[in-house]
């Protein structure tokens, strides 16, 4: 029985088994590249958008706040709605939603269209990963389900290791208009790889109605989870919406230098995530408590370290691989959860977290916002960006505990 054979079998019961990776999960992954380009080139854009269009650094800081309330909107709400729709032609369309949305940034003749262009963008991104989360651990055995999460997150984290400062270069040196017509590009090869290579008979999940989300949110566990998720990346944010005004600033790097620096920050990432999705597939919680505690002390060396050329780079390596190691280990302790004590709310369960990933991230670039506007200023970003994953560590041991209780 040869290879596409085996993968046609399994996709009538919803999995692969097939020891070799499918080609469905590098469509997802090659999608996920082009959103996560256009989710973070912005960070290195900031500077650049905010020139151009006569506005302060923080209040360019919204279109990282305000995409992701995009995402955080269009995850759990759209995610639901679209429950009937076969997964395949639900990842095209999205797809498709997702290059209007940056050619429409391209040709954005002020900041508000070019907000609207953002959050239409950050629609297609929520259901995007709600519902690929949830295929990509379908496509595989149960014990490998972490590793296909980890694979598809990859696309994301190395946009940020190329996309990202390719695409800052672009918006240097060519205008960040050039930037998001390169981005609509990637959705394109994005949309043709989901046409080519994702089944046509990929098993939807069971259709969850907006009702079900109350559901969800009325779980205990699940709850705490996603609070894990969003204070997790809170504290990540408040430092990484602001990292190459702090980098130009405090540090003092050339413009051209923090391109090459956010190079550094992305392969820290792409590698922190698949050694996060290797240790989180046994025992997720576990695994995210050591994580947890490891990025906001790395947070916190970052304060004393942010004036040193060498020190900040080294750190922000470590703080890059933790940042993001903590991604599949999320993803799968929601949809273990979800299958455990509220079968058939997979992909809601998944569109929320999705969503509190993107909670997390408003929340933290708003704050980098008010703390840059304040007294404080850039610099104390690093050690409140720790506060916030204190708060997520003491949130992860109370899940642990809960956890214990249940089993």
């Amino acid at each position: 029985m040869n290879y596409q054979k085996e993968i046609q079998i399994n996709a009538a019961t919803g999995s692969v088994k097939s020891k070799r990776l499918p080609a469905a999960l590098w469509a997802l992954t090659i999608s996920a590249f082009g959103i996560g380009t256009t989710e973070f080139v912005i960070v290195g854009l900031l500077p650049t958008v905010a020139g151009d269009l006569g506005i302060t650094i923080p209040s360019a800081g919204l279109l990282v706040s305000l995409y992701a309330i995009g995402v955080a909107i269009g995850a759990p709400i759209l995610t639901a709605l679209t429950g009937k729709i076969p997964r395949k032609m639900l990842l095209v369309s999205i797809m498709l939603l997702f290059v209007i949305g940056n050619g429409l940034a391209s040709i954005a003749p002020g900041f508000i269209t070019l907000v609207l262009a953002r959050i239409l963008t950050g629609f297609a991104h929520g259901v995007y990963f709600s519902i690929g989360s949830t295929i990509a651990a379908s496509l595989v055995p149960e014990e490998k389900r972490a590793t296909a999460i980890s694979i598809m997150f990859a696309g994301l984290t190395l946009a940020i290791v190329t996309g990202v400062p390719l695409g800052t270069f672009i918006g240097q040196h060519f205008g960040w208009r050039a930037t998001f017509i390169g981005v609509s590009i990637l959705g394109m090869i994005g949309l043709v790889a989901s046409l080519l290579l994702v089944p046509n008979n990929l098993k939807n999940g069971k259709t969850a109605s907006i009702k079900s989300q109350f559901k969800v949110l009325g779980n205990k566990r699940l709850i705490f989870a996603f609070l894990m998720t969003a204070t997790g990346y809170g504290g990540t944010f408040v430092v990484f919406t602001y990292l190459s005004p702090i980098l130009q600033k405090i540090t003092g790097f050339q413009e051209s230098t923090v391109t090459f620096i956010l190079l550094i920050y992305g392969i820290a990432i792409a590698l922190g995530n698949l050694i996060g999705g290797k240790v989180a597939n046994k025992n997720p919680l576990k695994a995210l408590l050591w994580m947890f505690a490891a990025q906001g002390l790395t947070l916190l060396a970052f304060y004393f370290t942010v004036s040193s050329p060498v020190l900040s780079i080294i750190t922000l390596f470590f703080l890059g691989a933790l940042s993001f190691a903590t991604v599949p280990g999320l993803q799968l302790l929601v949809v273990q959860i979800a299958e455990k004590e509220l079968p058939g709310t997979e992909d809601v369960a998944s569109g929320i977290n999705i969503a509190a990933f993107n909670i997390g991230i408003a929340i933290g670039s708003y704050a980098g916002g008010l703390i840059v506007t304040s007294s404080l200023g850039l610099g104390s970003t690093p050690w409140i960006g720790a506060l916030f994953l204190v708060i997520t560590v003491l949130i992860t041991i109370i899940s642990i505990r809960l956890s214990k209780k249940v089993n």
